[in-house]
């Protein structure tokens, strides 16, 4: 499992879902890799963005940074494929972030796992597991700005 989450505000709320992720990875035997905390970067690619809404421009920039991050990590490590759990949330946009994985999966020579996991009842079945697992769940997607549209 690899955790790369800039957009993630305050630093409080990314350590409290970094040790989640963590948490769940040892539980279910999965090597843990976080690449650090960077808030500045992502501030800074989102610039002039703050205005947008959920699932605008910043959304994009933000998935295209995180994705491309995730990709970098699994070229250098040997993996074959990439995929992110984003598509989830039902206020997420998974035909945007599977444009996206492909995308930046074929500038890395890799393949990326298209999916849109909130279908099927995949986010109820997401929110069950998490109970089930007594796992933090957040109210937001992770970013100041959609925080405060909470």
């Amino acid at each position: 499992m690899f955790f790369y989450n800039p957009n993630i505000h305050p630093e409080e709320e990314y350590r409290a879902r970094l040790e989640e992720a963590r948490k769940y990875a040892e539980k279910i035997g999965v090597e843990f890799h976080e690449y650090g905390y960077d808030p500045d970067a992502w501030f800074r690619a989102t610039s002039g963005l703050k205005d947008e809404p959920e699932g605008g421009d910043r959304c994009e920039i933000c998935y295209r940074m995180r994705l491309g991050k995730t990709a970098r990590f699994a070229v250098t490590n040997g993996f074959d494929y990439f995929t992110t759990t984003l598509s989830i949330s039902p206020h997420k946009d998974a035909a945007m972030i599977n444009g996206l994985g492909a995308v930046i999966a074929d500038m890395f020579g890799l393949k990326f796992y298209t999916a849109d996991f909130k279908q099927d009842g995949g986010f109820k079945r997401s929110v069950d597991m998490s109970k089930e697992a007594g796992l933090y769940r957040q109210n937001y997607c992770g970013c100041v700005y959609s925080k405060k549209e909470k």
